[in-house]
């Protein structure tokens, strides 16, 4: 796989390509991962045991949690890689790591796919706020057309994803399979306990926001949608965890509408021990994020009994379709509001959600959606091997290697 971002930097993109690397593997498919470094280094770095080929990496101006790749190591990695025999290249990012994942694909003489992660269209002007939105937009569709033609097939995480890239001129085959989750140990942990670890007030009623702390969450709106909450459940509590570019904008408004003493900002969690903790702390998790082209974090939090309450936008919209566990809410602050107070004021229903919240969650599986993309892998290597069609040209990739 090729990616020009994973851990150590969290987001949806780094969750799901560690979430298929290790349920892939359990299904008898190796895979090593091209991957930035975030260290400094300046030259290339094999992690053996997670079979991790770290690049030297450069920062980008106006995104200083991410990398890019820094190219002129195709030689090396082709180098490093000599031993092993590949059957797919498998792009996880556009930019430098979609070149690396082209340029690996004709060396390596093999079938080169994509998972399209992420709605550029709705991102990139939150970053570079100084050209017209348009222009961006019109930048977005311009890239992600020329890159998606040029592959031998796409992956996308969602329904609506799928439709998006269609209106684009896309026409490069479109096969939709979401990440899958890892479903939680049950456990009964004391919400008192983490809520006191993190200096919060116990005994009243948690909104919860879980993600990427950066303006195309729309995390905003749900500041303004905890104000309504707050009239009517004066002690209602709302905890934000997670880092990002936007927490200093979002604490400056929380100071501004005078909530201090109800909204938190909890920062970064280990999603493998005090994440879990915090979900089960919540009794309503909020979302309104616009760019998702899955919404993983819901499935996340469904899947520890924590109803949701969240807008149907872009990927959202497969999870949320069948309302189990889940309201769905326009983007009003009244209507989102009410449907929060509506469910905080009704234990019975909230039990009841919570019920239906992990039975659904259960469905989206990781071993489910592994089997999928395998199955999606041996198509497409074997059409290749019956048509031998040319690997074409693109820019990000995952080198997969079959045991």
């Amino acid at each position: 796989m090729v990616s020009d971002v994973y851990y150590p930097r969290v987001n949806g993109v780094s969750t799901s390509i560690q979430t298929f690397r290790s349920e892939l593997l359990k299904l008898g498919v190796e895979s090593t991962l091209i991957a930035p470094a975030y260290d400094g280094q300046d030259k290339l770095v094999y992690e053996m045991e997670d079979d991790i080929v770290r690049v030297p990496s450069r920062r980008i101006l106006f995104d200083p949690e991410d990398r890019l790749l820094k190219k002129g190591y195709l030689a090396e990695i082709l180098k490093l890689l000599n031993s092993k025999e590949f059957d797919l290249v498998h792009i996880q990012t556009p930019f430098v790591a979609h070149s690396l994942g082209m340029h690996l694909a004709r060396r390596l003489k093999t079938p080169v796919i994509e998972t399209y992660h992420t709605f550029f269209e709705e991102y990139f002007y939150h970053y570079i706020p100084f050209l017209p939105k348009a222009w961006l937009r019109f930048a977005a569709r311009l890239l992600s057309r020329t890159q998606c033609n040029r592959l031998d097939a796409l992956v996308v995480p969602s329904s609506a994803m799928r439709e998006k890239l269609l209106e684009y001129g896309i026409t490069t085959r479109l096969s939709v399979i979401p990440t899958g989750i890892t479903l939680p140990e049950e456990q009964r942990s004391e919400r008192q306990d983490f809520l006191t670890r993190h200096g919060i007030p116990t005994g009243r009623p948690v909104l919860l926001h879980v993600g990427r702390v950066a303006f195309e969450k729309n995390i905003t709106f749900l500041i303004d949608v905890y104000a309504e909450v707050k009239k009517l459940l004066p002690k209602a509590i709302l905890l934000i965890a997670g880092e990002g570019p936007a927490r200093k904008s979002l604490q400056d408004k929380v100071r501004k509408l005078d909530l201090q003493d109800g909204v938190y900002f909890i920062g970064y969690l280990d999603r493998h021990t005090e994440l879990q903790e915090c979900y089960r702390a919540g009794d309503v998790f909020v979302f309104a994020s616009r760019t998702e082209t899955q919404g993983l974090v819901l499935l996340e939090a469904m899947a520890t009994g924590l109803p949701v309450v969240s807008t149907a936008e872009m990927g959202t919209r497969d999870i949320l379709l069948s309302q189990q566990g889940a309201v769905v809410a326009i983007e009003d602050k009244r209507d989102f509001s009410g449907k929060v107070v509506t469910l905080l004021s009704d234990h019975a229903r909230l039990t009841k959600m919570a019920v239906e919240a992990r039975s659904y969650a259960a469905t989206w599986s990781a071993g489910a959606m592994a089997q999928r993309m395998l199955d999606f892998y041996e198509d497409r290597i074997n059409i290749r091997a019956t048509a031998e069609f040319p690997v074409q040209q693109a820019d990000s990739g995952l080198l997969t290697e079959r045991a």
